[in-house]
């Protein structure tokens, strides 16, 4: 090919491409990118003779190059232009028909044809690709300065089969292309949402606080009958609030951050800081009985205040879910492997085909009323989970136990 005339005919270019700035960075990224087109371009150029193949994007007023195969250093790489007018492809485009020919020299149609003579091609073959819904992409070619049979009609069938291929792939790259970008914007909501509830939930701290003050200072002053029996309905919302605030930062720190993180220090106050959820939960659910039991050999080495936190919302499903008439048992015991806290109460038995589920995110029990976000269990999971241990279901004689476990850890780092 003529070098001069392809630099003047050329109006973008492969550097454009490498750029990230071509019109066609989409098509030609998709084409350059296939293992498919390539291995296609390859087998053209052996079956033909051919010494250069290509897919080219085709519009009305464009051609551009997506993905070459060039032996005859016609100097054409991926988002190189020339104008239309300079190609076969236009007709192409216009008509939706193949043009081909063997040799300028000799072929009645195209002998001594401008362009063919301005780039000096011998031999070609431009077979339209067309997507599966049928509108026309642009079109695969095989170039050559000397004279092949590309006309045969073995040939030309593979050349239409390829073009075909291409066009079909073309829809499943765009396709993937689409669920991908559907998938990242999906993802980008999710972040956003996660990071509005963790700046909510923070800043819903304050005023809470605040009612706890209130209420505990109420407490100190003399108050009537009526406002007595108020007080540990006003206590019981309120804690339900700070589980609720503390369930949800909890799971939306986890999923910002990449999972629920703990730091276990050794000979952790973790007696002290169930003893002081229990507390918490007594108060503000009096009228249910809640019984504690912690028996420890050793010293333990954990994160206390995010395994209170855990035995916290397994307290509180308890209340929620258990025999209003019966007591909550939470004991704690250990042995040289593990270290287990239970919360058991008596009510109606877990469906075996819930226990699993009970764990995951947004999931609630069958006699959940609406209340709740489904977050407690998931939240509890995985704080076991981030010491490297679980938590276990048991239902049996009409009581359901949950059942904390976490790797009995050496008492010094």
């Amino acid at each position: 090919m003529n070098n001069d005339a392809l630099r003047r005919a050329v109006i973008q270019d492969h550097s454009a491409f490498l750029a990230r700035e071509h019109d066609f960075q989409t098509d030609i990224e998709m084409l350059a990118g296939s293992k498919l087109v390539g291995t296609i371009l390859e087998t053209v150029m052996l079956a033909t003779n051919m010494r250069f193949a290509a897919v080219a994007r085709v519009t009305a007023d464009r051609w551009v190059a997506c993905r070459t195969v060039d032996e005859v250093n016609f100097g054409l790489a991926e988002g190189d232009e020339i104008e239309i007018q300079s190609t076969f492809c236009q007709s192409v485009r216009e008509t939706s028909q193949k043009v081909l020919f063997n040799d300028t020299a000799t072929d009645d149609v195209y002998g001594n044809h401008p362009i063919a003579a301005k780039f000096g091609i011998v031999s070609y073959a431009s077979i339209p690709i067309h997507r599966s819904d049928g509108s026309f992409f642009g079109t695969l070619c095989a170039i050559d300065t000397e004279p092949r049979d590309v006309r045969h009609p073995r040939a030309v069938a593979m050349l239409e089969m390829f073009a075909d291929i291409i066009g079909q792939s073309l829809e499943t790259e765009e396709r993937l292309e689409a669920q991908e970008r559907l998938v990242a914007h999906e993802r980008e909501l999710a972040r956003i949402q996660e990071e509005f509830v963790a700046v909510l939930g923070h800043d819903l701290r304050n005023p809470v606080a605040a009612l706890g003050a209130g209420l505990r200072q109420l407490d100190k002053e003399p108050l009537t009958d009526k406002a007595r029996k108020m007080l540990p309905l006003m206590r019981s919302s309120l804690h339900r609030m700070n589980d609720l605030i503390d369930n949800i930062m909890m799971h939306a720190k986890a999923r910002l951050g990449g999972g629920i993180r703990v730091s276990a220090s050794p000979e952790a106050p973790l007696t002290q800081a169930i003893a002081q959820v229990v507390g918490e939960i007594r108060a503000a659910s009096p009228e249910r009985e809640i019984l504690l039991d912690l028996s420890w050999a050793q010293p333990i080495t954990c994160d206390a205040a995010r395994v209170a936190q855990a035995i916290s919302n397994l307290i509180s499903n308890a209340v929620r879910y258990g025999a209003s008439g019966a007591p909550i048992e939470v004991r704690g015991t250990m042995n040289e492997h593990e270290v287990a806290i239970s919360v058991a109460n008596q009510g109606k038995a877990v469906p075996d085909d819930l226990h699993q589920k009970l764990f995951q995110p947004f999931q609630r029990g069958v006699q959940s009323e609406g209340e709740g976000l489904g977050l407690g269990l998931y939240i509890a999971s995985s704080i076991a989970v981030a010491h490297g241990g679980r938590i276990e279901v048991e239902c049996e004689d009409g009581m359901t136990t949950f059942t904390f476990k976490l790797p009995t850890l050496p008492t010094r780092a």
